[in-house]
C-alpha cells in the first residue's frame, strides 16, 4: 500500500515538474508588461527617487519587503534560540 502511494505521488510530482518546465519562457527573453512601462515612466515623479529598482522595493512594495524582513528576523532568532547554551 505504501509503495503504491509513493509511486502515485512520484508520478504526480514528475508530471507537475514537466508541466512547469514546458510552461517556462525561453531564457533571456523577458516578457514586457504594462507595469514595467508604468514604473519606468512614473517612478521618479511619484517617489522622488532616481533608482527605479529601489523605488519598487521600498516604495511600491514596502509592506512586502517589511514582511520578508520579519520572516528573516524570526528565522535568525529561532536559530539563535535553538543553538544557545542552556544554563544549568
Amino acid at each position: 500500500m505504501k509503495k503504491s502511494i509513493f509511486i502515485i505521488s512520484f508520478v504526480f510530482f514528475v508530471a507537475f515538474m514537466v508541466m512547469a518546465a514546458i510552461g517556462m519562457r525561453p531564457f533571456g527573453e523577458p516578457t514586457a508588461s504594462e507595469m514595467d512601462d508604468y514604473f519606468i515612466e512614473n517612478a521618479q515623479r511619484e517617489t522622488a527617487a532616481n533608482n527605479v529598482v529601489t523605488t519598487i522595493v521600498f516604495d511600491y512594495r514596502g509592506f512586502d519587503t517589511l514582511g520578508e524582513g520579519t520572516v528573516l528576523f524570526t528565522a535568525v532568532v529561532g536559530v539563535v534560540a535553538l543553538f544557545r547554551e542552556v544554563a544549568k
